[in-house]
């Protein structure tokens, strides 16, 4: 692995808006920052606390605020997180030491469980959905976090909401989102879902940490880190499984209008890389359709029509990205974070390319700065060039280092 001995590892953290007074700062013995795709990202920071000094400080309270940026030295440094703490667990084992543990404000989406329906009602005529990119604004609005939709994934929904009103209003009865006893964490996870949205707090856009991005599942292509192994990828472990593979999704389909049934199969080409559907008159068993891939295809029962290819495609797309996944590490790096694509190269034919970074977690302590992540690889990502450039190339702070 290279060194960069013109680079110092360099952190800040900031409470309630003060800066930590140098003594402080001074006792830290380690700080470490995980996002993901998951839950909320979260901040781990060790303080020594010789003769208990720091016991009962008041900056070190639940609920304060807490920002950290991260980075090299004498580049300015990235603001990774931007959240409250939620934690404060005192040890007085050994070398007494404080461990102040702050998420961000995703968490507080997880406090109580609520009971409400989402839909429009028109007089004298019938009571209407409201798509999902209103209700996740709704939801997000209602825990002072500002919704931020991928304009894509949001059109989509929309227009599969729409969709729902062809036939007759009454058809999209079934199709209004009611919440019954969830948290709107998990209410809003199921609408992600649902859309393949990725759901995640953005913390560089203004106002900090409290911007909930919506992102669509397929795009985003191009890599925020390249890493090669041998250079600045430090190890990677890749996981190849077909345990659990399928063929397809199918469903059943009936169209009142025209008093027929159809049978709709999506299935993933891996020699094309492309999607394949198939829509048949819904006569005889999918045997006889799709023969010896039948039993290896996941037959569902969609709400309605408009919605069957959404809902197939919810089924069918996290079980084709958890084919390939991985872990890896590299000196630390700003950039790694989740939710963006990296390129590993140097792995072979089978295991370069292009990932989804799903979480990432970054270290400061008396090793230095490290990053450690875990990726996925999207299955259109076979069919996407990745960029051609230097070997090993790593980019910290936004510029190429060798």
């Amino acid at each position: 692995m290279p060194t960069y001995p013109q680079l110092g590892p360099q952190f800040k953290i900031t409470l309630g808006g003060e800066s930590l007074p140098a003594g402080l700062t001074g006792s830290i013995q380690s700080v470490s920052y995980t996002d993901g795709l998951e839950g909320a990202d979260s901040v781990e920071v060790t303080i020594a606390n010789q003769n208990l000094q720091w016991l009962d400080h008041p900056l070190l309270v639940v609920d304060k605020p807490l920002e950290l940026s991260i980075g090299y030295s004498p580049g300015p440094l990235d603001l990774a997180f931007a959240g409250e703490i939620t934690g404060v667990e005192p040890s007085f084992s050994g070398t007494p030491t404080i461990r102040i543990t702050a998420h961000d404000f995703l968490q507080r989406l997880t406090h109580g469980k609520v009971d409400r329906a989402f839909a429009i009602k028109i007089p004298e005529t019938a009571t209407l959905p409201l798509p999902d990119p209103a209700v996740a604004a709704i939801v997000s609005a209602s825990n002072l976090l500002i919704p931020d939709l991928d304009p894509i994934g949001g059109a989509l929904s929309t227009l599969m909401t729409l969709a729902s009103y062809i036939e007759t209003p009454q058809d999209a009865q079934p199709n209004i989102r009611t919440q019954q006893k969830q948290s709107d964490f998990d209410f809003l996870s199921g609408i992600a879902k649902d859309n393949g949205w990725e759901i995640y707090v953005d913390h560089t856009e203004f106002p900090k940490g409290r911007v909930l991005r919506f992102q669509f599942l397929i795009q985003d292509y191009a890599p925020s880190v390249t890493l090669s192994w041998g250079q600045s990828l430090k190890e990677f472990t890749p996981r190849l499984t077909t345990v659990g593979d399928v063929f397809g999704v199918s469903a059943r389909v009936w169209i009142a209008s025209i008093q027929m049934e159809f049978v709709i199969v999506v299935s993933w080409d891996y020699d094309r890389a492309a999607f394949n559907l198939m829509i048949s008159p819904g006569v005889g068993d999918l045997q006889a359709l799709l023969g010896g891939k039948a039993s290896k295809t996941i037959s569902i029962k969609p709400t309605g029509f408009p919605n069957s290819l959404r809902e197939i495609l919810t089924e069918l797309l996290p079980r084709l990205n958890n084919r390939l996944t991985g872990s890896g590490s590299t000196i630390g790096n700003p950039s790694i974070k989740a939710g963006r694509v990296i390129n590993l190269i140097g792995l072979g034919q089978q295991f370069s390319g292009l990932y989804r970074i799903t979480s990432a977690t970054h270290t400061l302590d008396t090793g230095g700065y490290n990053t450690t992540f875990k990726v996925r690889k999207e299955v259109w990502f076979g069919s996407i060039p990745v960029p051609k450039g230097p070997q090993g190339l790593l980019r910290v702070q936004g510029e190429a280092v060798a």
